[in-house]
């Protein structure tokens, strides 16, 4: 039986536990919760069969298995860093919040022999870029697309005074690396965060963000050439309910990986 814990208790993390408390049950059990509003972490134990209890982060390390990571990039990186180096594991879902140390990191991850799971989140083509990246990837970019209320709140939104309500047509709001992507939207671009860790790096991950009146779907556009030839890869996501800045996918694919970790047939790169 694998205990989680579950550290951020919004949209994110109460639709992980909702899976590990029904199709998961018997491998695996949501143990403890933690986040930032207790009103929050005590509304999901209050809906869990499983009654976990809530802690603090610290006691949450202590006694699980597996660290679900699904609060902000501002606290991901150390909880990363925490959960691995007391030897264990941990799932990221704000794959931005490793940017600046994640060499460190992957290190400390390899001297204590844990391991860091960062879902495909609201992407695909992650298994062709792996393939791709031992053959050498000259350029990779993302394009993303969202509704202009989707960016409500970002820093470079705020730092740039965008009126998001007076955007008709399509605007480009940011171009630049994954680093600078993540620093001005931190809430909104995680896949930028997962496809640089995936390919290339950060530094020459490119990445444009496109506030689009006209759709309802946030949309992530990859493309990468190498030696191996040419990928493209687009993924439409409808938001998830409650949280237009998240995409369904998103959830989709952290239990997907939940449901890896505890399989024994891995399909796919």
């Amino acid at each position: 039986m694998l205990k989680v814990g579950i550290i951020g208790c919004g949209t994110i993390g109460s639709r992980i536990a909702a899976h590990i408390d029904g199709k998961l049950i018997g491998r695996a059990r949501v143990a403890v919760l933690c986040d930032a509003d207790d009103k929050k972490a005590k509304g999901l134990f209050a809906a869990l069969k499983s009654r976990p209890r809530v802690a603090s982060i610290q006691a949450l390390i202590g006694s699980v298995d597996l660290v679900i990571e699904a609060a902000s990039a501002k606290v991901s990186g150390d909880i990363a860093r925490r959960s691995v180096n007391a030897g264990k594991d941990v799932m990221v879902m704000s794959t931005g919040g490793l940017l600046k140390g994640y060499r460190a990191l992957f290190k400390l991850a390899e001297k204590k022999k844990s391991r860091i799971y960062l879902p495909s989140g609201a992407i695909c083509g992650l298994d062709g870029l792996k393939g791709a990246k031992l053959s050498g990837i000259k350029k990779v970019t993302l394009t993303t697309r969202k509704p202009p209320e989707g960016f409500k709140g970002a820093p470079y939104v705020v730092k740039h005074n965008i009126d998001l309500g007076k955007i008709k047509a399509d605007k480009v709001l940011f171009e630049g690396d994954a680093f600078k992507a993540m620093e001005g939207f931190p809430a909104n671009i995680n896949v930028a965060a997962t496809l640089s860790l995936c390919g290339i790096g950060p530094e020459k991950t490119r990445v444009r963000i496109i506030a689009s009146p006209s759709i309802k779907r946030n949309i992530h556009e990859i493309e990468a050439e190498g030696a191996f030839g040419k990928l493209i890869a687009r993924t439409e996501n409808v938001p998830s309910p409650g949280n237009p800045k998240t995409s369904y996918m998103a959830i989709l694919s952290a239990m997907a990986t939940l449901d890896g970790i505890l399989g024994n047939v891995k399909i796919g790169t």
